[in-house]
C-alpha cells in the first residue's frame, strides 16, 4: 500500500473526531485535498490558501539563507578573524564557517516560531472543530527574519503565543484579524522587552566568552550610527547587497527586490502597495533633506544625523524595503480597494521615515507605521467606496436630468 493510500485510510478513520482537523492539516500539507465542489463555482484556480502561503515563503527563503551567511560574517568581522568581503561575491563571505554560525543562531528561532505558533493553531482548531488555518505559515517565517538574532528563545515563545492568540485567534482566526500577526509579535517584544529589541549593536556569537563583555567587540548598526550623528563606514553597494549588520531578513535589498518581483509575478503581492510605500518614504526623506538644506536644523541637533541622510538612502538602510514587500502587502490587514492601496502604502512609507528620524533611541519605525495603518485600512477603504458611490450618483443624476 502506498503512503498516499495509507494516509487516506487514516483520514477516514479519524473523520468526524476531534483530531480530524489536526490530521487533515498534515495530510493536505503533503497532498492536494480530494474534496471537490458539488455546486457551480465562480472562480476556478489551481491554488489554495496553503499554496499561496507557501509561495510567499519561497520568496523569503533566499533572504533567510543569505541572513545566515551574513550573521556568521558579521561575527567573524567583529572579532577581526577575517577581512571585509570584496563585494557581494567576496570569498570571505560565502564560507561554510559563516553558514554554520548563522544556522546555529537562526534555525532555533525558526523552530520555536513554527513550533509554538502551529501548536496553538492546532489546539484552537481541535477545540473549535474547524480545519487548521494556514495563515501562520507565513507568519512563522517572518518572525525569525525581523527579531534580533540573539533574542532568548523563551521570549520568542511568549511573544508568538501572544501574537497568535491576541493578534489573530480572538478575532476569529485567519482572514479576520485586523493586525499583522508577525508585527503584533514584534510589537509585544518591543514593549515588553525593550532592552533586547534596541537593535543598536552587532551580535557576536560567543562574545562574552571571548572578550569578557559583548560591548568590547560589538558595534553600532547603520541606523544607530546615524541616530548618534556618527559617520557610517559602509559603502552604498554593501548596503544594497546586504553585507551589513541588521535583522536577518532585512539586509539584502537585492534579494528583497527579487522576492517582490516574484510576488508581483504570481499576483500575490500588491505592486500598488509596494510602490506607494517607497514613494511615501522618499517623500518624507525629501522633506527632511529640505529642512536640513534650509538651515532650519543644526548639526548639534539629535535629529540631524537621520534628517541629513540622502532621501534615496532610506530605502537601503533599515527595514523599510522588507516591510513594504512582505508585511505591508498582507492581503488580510491591508487596504482592499485600488485607490485605498495607494493611500495606505504612501502613509506607511511617510510615517515610517518620520518615526525613524524623531525616535533616535530606536531608529526604526516601519513596524509601528504598518500596525497603525492596519487599524486605519478599513476606514480608508470605506471613504474610497463612499467616494465612488457619490461619483456614480452624480453621473446618474446627470443622465436622468
Amino acid at each position: 500500500m502506498s503512503l498516499k493510500s495509507k494516509l487516506h485510510t487514516i483520514k477516514e478513520k479519524y473523520r468526524g473526531t476531534k483530531m480530524a482537523p489536526a490530521f487533515n492539516a498534515l495530510h493536505t500539507f503533503l497532498y492536494l485535498p480530494n474534496e471537490t465542489t458539488h455546486n457551480g463555482t465562480h472562480i476556478k484556480a489551481a491554488d489554495d490558501l496553503k499554496r499561496t502561503m507557501n509561495t510567499v515563503i519561497m520568496a523569503m527563503v533566499p533572504c533567510l539563507i543569505f541572513g545566515m551567511f551574513n550573521a556568521g560574517y558579521q561575527h567573524h568581522l567583529a572579532l577581526g578573524t577575517i577581512e571585509s568581503a570584496q563585494g557581494f561575491l567576496g570569498s570571505s563571505f560565502w564560507t561554510w564557517s559563516n553558514l554554520v554560525i548563522g544556522m546555529w543562531k537562526v534555525l532555533p528561532l525558526v523552530v520555536v516560531s513554527y513550533g509554538v505558533g502551529l501548536a496553538i493553531e492546532f489546539v484552537f482548531a481541535i477545540i473549535k472543530g474547524h480545519e487548521v488555518e494556514e495563515g501562520y505559515l507565513v507568519t512563522g517565517m517572518l518572525v525569525p527574519l525581523i527579531v534580533p538574532i540573539d533574542l532568548p528563545l523563551w521570549m520568542l515563545a511568549v511573544a508568538v503565543a501572544f501574537g497568535v492568540v491576541i493578534g489573530k485567534e480572538v478575532f476569529g482566526g485567519t482572514g479576520m484579524n485586523i493586525l499583522n500577526p508577525a508585527l503584533t509579535i514584534r510589537a509585544f517584544l518591543f514593549f515588553a522587552y525593550p532592552t533586547w529589541m534596541s537593535g543598536d549593536k552587532v551580535w557576536v556569537h560567543g562574545a562574552v566568552e571571548r572578550a569578557g563583555t559583548a560591548d568590547a567587540i560589538s558595534g553600532e548598526t547603520i541606523l544607530g550610527s546615524y541616530a548618534q550623528n556618527n559617520s557610517v563606514i559602509y559603502d552604498y553597494w554593501d548596503m544594497f547587497w546586504g553585507i551589513i549588520p541588521g535583522s536577518v531578513g532585512e539586509t539584502s535589498k537585492l534579494l528583497i527586490i527579487l522576492g517582490a518581483l516574484f510576488l508581483i509575478f504570481t499576483k500575490i503581492g500588491s505592486w500598488r502597495i509596494i510602490v506607494s510605500t517607497l514613494i511615501g518614504a522618499l517623500a518624507m526623506g525629501l522633506i527632511f533633506n529640505g529642512v536640513v538644506d534650509a538651515g532650519w536644523i543644526t548639526s548639534s541637533s539629535k535629529f540631524f544625523g537621520l534628517m541629513s541622510v540622502p532621501f534615496w538612502q532610506h530605502l537601503i538602510i533599515g527595514s523599510i524595503l522588507f516591510g513594504a514587500v512582505f508585511m505591508a502587502t498582507d492581503p488580510v490587514t491591508a487596504a482592499q480597494t485600488n485607490k485605498g492601496k495607494w493611500i495606505y502604502g504612501f502613509l506607511i512609507g511617510f510615517i515610517s521615515i518620520m518615526i525613524r528620524v524623531f525616535n533616535p533611541a530606536y531608529p526604526e519605525g516601519v513596524f509601528l507605521a504598518i500596525l497603525l495603518m492596519n487599524v486605519f485600512a478599513p476606514t480608508i477603504d470605506h471613504y474610497v467606496v463612499q467616494g465612488n458611490v457619490k461619483k456614480r450618483m452624480k453621473r446618474l443624476k446627470v443622465k436622468t436630468a
